[in-house]
């Protein structure tokens, strides 16, 4: 029977082979097919984006955040979230379902009519597996997810490019979401061997819908932000170029800190729910935790950082490098987004989803506020003091931390500086190191390289115990 230490280990090692390789083969599998397909057949899908997402968001409501966090959920509380999702969302898709014609409407598509209601069964098809997810994660089934995501992310995207090359243009990305959704759900049926029953009760639904609907309101925040700060960037800057390399950035910024914040979500709620009870013990258990993120992810970030331009030529170009000073300050920033993952599952651990949603909306509204009163001087700038916010805003966790498990400021530092300070000289050795390579790729290549083995150095240089544990895992596995 492995220890909880063995299984946070084993949990953090597949929430990394997760999202490393999910990150790469969505990647991969997106540049093949807009090879294929025009920006026009991808713009209509983009046009459906935030309705999928805030109707994706509906089905859950939160309630599988709630089934993981009860210390031991019974077969009574994953049959009522069961049921619930399913009518939630059927519920959801027949009023989409309805207002297909008004959506094609609005964006003056009429082809959006018939590809919305095809599009948006890949939610209603979700529902169904809602409940097995919330079991695999409570039980840090990380391996069997892993499996299950790979799977139905290579099976859909083949059949993206397979449509793709055929001719079925925007088509193939709607048939890459439905089929996404019937894999996962038919994989998680597969490992887990809890079945739904017919007799259900909605008590849990009842009992849990105050935290539920916190967790909701601020997945809905959330989403809709990050897809209306396109139009609100597009309505200030004027110039679709500006606006593109800004999201450019965004998004590798987006993939290398999420890369990060995902192998941790996949086990940080189940783990701190099970030394909830013992206060000195969680928060050791939260600091090691804190201290992990930081050794992966200043290093991870700070690099991208120092690669970005070789990075960006060599993957889409050189008629992309104006995002690179962009993408270069986000990554500074990038690099705490990880651990505000780890404050949100401490805080959510303890059924405090309303701090968790009041600090996001206050983020939010500060990211907005931001936004417009620098926007005048220029994108650059903007990007500088929206960053900096976002590394100031982490202090307004802290206090919570401290209320919670004791966790005080001077902790913290002990825990975040020293990785951050590591991180940051390698990357500036590694700089002035590789002056003297010209080719991009090589240097992309050798930078990687030179920063991977002086981390690697300095750590055991120093001693540093979550290095030595890092290996000693990998040795034993």
């Amino acid at each position: 029977m492995e220890n909880l230490k063995e299984k946070t280990a084993r949990g953090l090692m597949w929430g990394a082979v997760n999202n490393g390789t999910m990150q790469v083969l969505n990647l991969a599998f997106g540049i093949v097919t807009l090879h294929l397909l025009t920006p026009e057949d991808a713009g209509l899908i983009g046009l459906l984006a935030i309705f999928s997402a805030i109707a994706g968001n509906l089905q859950s409501s939160g309630f599988s955040t709630a089934l993981i966090n009860e210390k031991t959920p019974t077969a009574q509380q994953y049959n009522s979230v069961f049921w619930f999702n399913i009518l939630m969302s059927a519920a959801i898709y027949a009023v989409l379902f309805l207002l297909a014609p008004l959506i094609a409407g609005f964006f003056h598509q009429p082809r959006l009519t018939d590809l919305s209601r095809f599009l948006f069964l890949a939610f209603f098809i979700s529902s169904f597996g809602i409940s097995y997810n919330a079991y695999m994660v409570k039980n840090m089934m990380n391996r069997e997810i892993t499996i299950v995501n790979l799977t139905a992310l290579v099976v859909s995207g083949a059949t993206a490019v397979g449509m793709a090359v055929a001719g079925m243009a925007y088509w193939s990305l709607a048939f890459q979401q439905v089929v996404n959704a019937l894999i996962l759900v038919c994989g998680r049926l597969f490992y887990v061997k809890w079945r739904p029953s017919l007799h259900f009760s909605f008590d849990f639904i009842r009992q849990t819908f105050s935290f539920s609907m916190k967790i909701l309101v601020t997945m809905i925040i959330n989403t809709v932000n990050q897809n209306m700060l396109t139009v609100i960037l597009g309505r200030m800057f004027h110039d679709a170029r500006v606006v593109g390399n800004f999201f450019q950035a965004y998004k590798w910024d987006s993939m290398a800190f999420q890369t990060v914040g995902g192998m941790l979500q996949q086990v940080a709620q189940p783990v701190l729910v099970s030394v909830r009870d013992e206060r000195n013990r969680e928060l050791q258990v939260f600091r090691k935790m804190l201290r992990f993120t930081s050794f992966l992810s200043f290093p991870a970030l700070f690099g991208l950082a120092l690669v970005s331009r070789e990075l960006i030529l060599s993957t889409i170009g050189e008629q992309w490098l104006e995002c690179v000073p962009l993408l270069q300050i986000l990554c500074i920033s990038g690099a705490f987004m990880p651990l505000y993952t780890l404050y949100q599952n401490l805080v959510i651990s303890h059924g405090r989803s309303d701090i968790n949603m009041w600090l996001n909306v206050g983020q939010i509204l500060f990211q907005l506020v931001i936004i417009l009163a620098f926007h005048q001087q220029g994108i650059t700038v903007m990007v500088i003091a929206y960053s900096a916010f976002n590394i100031v805003w982490f202090v307004a966790w802290q206090p919570f931390a401290w209320r919670i498990i004791g966790l005080s400021p001077l902790q913290v530092v002990r825990d975040v500086l020293p990785f951050m300070l590591i991180a940051a000289a390698v990357m500036a050795c590694t700089y002035y190191v590789t002056l003297s390579v010209s080719l991009s790729w090589l240097l992309l290549l050798v930078r990687i390289a030179v920063a991977s083995a002086l981390y690697y150095a300095a750590l055991r240089l120093l001693n540093v115990a979550i290095l030595k544990e890092c290996l000693q895992f990998i040795r034993k596995k």
